[in-house]
């Protein structure tokens, strides 16, 4: 992993990007959506039983996080499941928990 340097400096633009990035993990329900899919796919009824939220809640939260490329999907005949996009948000996550938790 590159170290950050205040030499080389990140274009303006990509420094924009990295804190909207952060900003999606601002909301408490879409950290509780992450963790939910931390170790499983899962489809939309199944998380928001999990959750306590509505469909329509869960719904709108994952779009945010599939436009921020956080999750992704595959369709299986009638049922849309969801997964952690990649390792790089898996250790995100990590990395926050044991941050915190330290």
């Amino acid at each position: 992993m590159k170290e950050p340097s205040c030499n080389k400096m990140p274009q303006e633009e990509t420094l924009y990007d990295l804190a909207e990035l952060f900003k999606v993990f601002g909301d408490s329900t879409r950290i509780k959506i992450l963790f939910c899919l931390f170790d499983a796919e899962r489809c939309v009824g199944d998380m928001a039983q999990l959750l306590n939220l509505t469909q329509t809640a869960v719904s709108h939260q994952l779009r945010v996080l599939k436009a921020n490329k956080l999750v992704k999907c595959r369709r299986d005949g009638k049922s849309m499941f969801y997964s952690l996009a990649d390792g790089h948000v898996h250790s995100i996550l990590g990395q926050g928990m044991d941050h915190i938790t330290e």
